[in-house]
């Protein structure tokens, strides 16, 4: 499963998610694409599921880009721990994506088992998702 390397803080605080994407919100390198149609955060479980799905359906042909990572590290109190005492330990990882942003490309297959592939994938995200092609209006 991804997570960083090294931190420079480690423990961060909530945040929220809002407006749209401007960075990573159009295809870059391949020619079928996921894009979140709402924000959220997805944990690196999610990514990895959704990318094995992916690679599965696609028999392992073609090529496939994870355009997200998780950075963001979620701490967690273990069950049935009084409140105070500071904050919990790093559970797991997640990325924040907001509406607009790519997550995944895939070159090299037939259209018809790349959408079938995508498909399967925004199955195992949290957030709504669309199916992008290149060349067709990427909000139509």
């Amino acid at each position: 499963m991804l997570s960083p390397k090294k931190f420079k803080f480690r423990k961060q605080q909530k945040g929220r998610i809002r407006g749209e994407a401007t960075r990573g919100a159009h295809l870059s390198f391949g020619d079928f694409g996921l894009m979140a149609v709402e924000s959220g955060r997805i944990s690196s479980r999610q990514i990895e599921a959704a990318r094995i799905a992916m690679t599965r359906k696609t028999k392992r042909g073609g090529k496939v880009w994870i355009k997200i990572f998780p950075d963001v590290p979620i701490s967690k109190k273990p069950a049935e721990v009084r409140m105070g005492k500071g904050k919990g330990s790093v559970d797991h990882y997640v990325a924040k994506v907001r509406s607009g942003r790519i997550l995944y490309e895939m070159v090299g297959i037939e259209q018809a088992v790349a959408v079938e592939a995508l498909e399967l994938a925004a199955a195992k995200l949290p957030i709504r998702t669309k199916l992008i092609i290149k060349g067709q209006d990427a909000w139509a």
